[in-house]
């Protein structure tokens, strides 16, 4: 049903390397990166959809949005905490 997600960074080269890291734990894949559009896609093993992309925003400009929620699926409660602390590692901050 859903084809990918797309996730508007300002930022491509701090941003890449968390969320390289960070879906590398959740068992995710990257198809592709090409820091001159700039933007990255990972996917499933074995799986050609959906795909998790990031990327400059197409108008230029990301914000947060309230009300909006991605939710990953993790192999396991482990995987989820090392997740959690890959990204802490690289820049993120908990929202509480």
């Amino acid at each position: 049903m859903i084809s990918h997600v797309y996730i508007g960074i300002t930022d491509f080269q701090r941003a890449l390397p968390l969320y390289t890291v960070v879906l590398h734990t959740l068992g995710l894949q990257q198809k592709f990166c090409d820091v001159s559009k700039p933007w990255a896609a990972w996917q499933a093993p074995g799986q050609g959809r959906p795909l998790f992309i990031v990327g400059a925003p197409y108008e230029g400009q990301a914000s947060p949005g309230n009300g909006q929620m991605i939710a990953l699926l993790a192999p396991s409660r482990a995987a989820v905490d090392a997740a959690y602390a890959a990204a802490l590692q690289h820049g993120a901050q908990c929202a509480g």
